[in-house]
């Protein structure tokens, strides 16, 4: 009985060693994961699985809490909109959170035989994750560049570079309609949401700003476009653009 008991104890041991080492790659009992926690994440979830083990999704009961709080953008927005911080320090944390998203864009792109996303939801997260963190990062850099300017006009060039750079970074998700066939109609609606919600988001942020060239992408890449969900978005976006270049004018 006594051997019985100790092998049991022993079995209870190493459960309990995994679980700790499971919630230390995994901090899901955090509250808010910072940009180390992202870093450490990113990098087990890049090295640390094995080519035959499954990534987490959000369809795996099991390690739904994973991607759901790697995918949380309220991780960054805690930070970033907190007013009892200043503008510098947010700044510092908002580069840091833009470059640990850098490495994220890495762990979702796995494709089957017959080169179709393996992980379309996460990956499309992942991404709409970075163009939510791009619209404060952009802005708190540009508000810190005019607190450090001795008037508007001296920062304005900056500003408007500033703008146009994160114009053409938003332009890297409409990208993947190139691989329109590599999507299930499912992800195919996810992504087109996307394309609505974070485009309307970044026009009334930056009315005045030039969408030249995403409005005349959009317009190629619709003639290309197969999916009536995917032409439907651009429409919409596409509309909206006109309609703030008339108001600017």
């Amino acid at each position: 009985m006594s051997q019985i008991k100790t092998i049991a104890l022993v079995f209870i041991s190493i459960i309990f060693i995994n679980c700790e080492s499971d919630n230390d790659k995994f901090p899901i009992n955090k509250r808010y994961w910072d940009t180390q926690d992202y870093e450490k994440v990113t990098r087990t979830l890049r090295f640390g699985t094995k080519s035959d083990e499954k990534l987490p999704t959000f369809d795996d009961p099991e390690t739904r809490l994973i991607v759901e709080k790697y995918t949380d953008s309220q991780n960054y927005s805690i930070v970033l909109n907190d007013k009892e911080l200043g503008i510098k320090h947010k700044n510092r944390v908002g580069e840091e959170f833009f470059l640990r998203w850098q490495d994220m864009t890495y762990v979702y792109t796995a494709r089957d035989r017959k080169d179709n996303f393996i992980y379309e939801k996460e990956m499309l997260a992942v991404h709409q994750f970075g163009l939510g963190l791009q619209l404060k990062y952009f802005k708190l850099g540009n508000d810190e560049i005019i607190n450090n300017s001795d008037s508007p006009n001296d920062a304005k060039h900056t500003i408007n570079s500033n703008i146009n750079s994160l114009i053409s970074n938003y332009k890297s998700y409409l990208d993947y309609i190139n691989d329109e066939q590599s999507f299930s109609e499912a992800g195919i609606k996810i992504f087109s949401n996307g394309i609505v919600k974070y485009y309307t988001m970044l026009i009334k942020q930056y009315p005045k700003g030039n969408y030249n060239s995403t409005k005349s992408k959009m317009e190629t890449l619709k003639k290309k476009a197969k999916s009536e969900v995917i032409k439907n978005s651009l429409d919409k976006i596409i509309k909206l653009i006109d309609e703030k270049q008339v108001k600017v004018e």
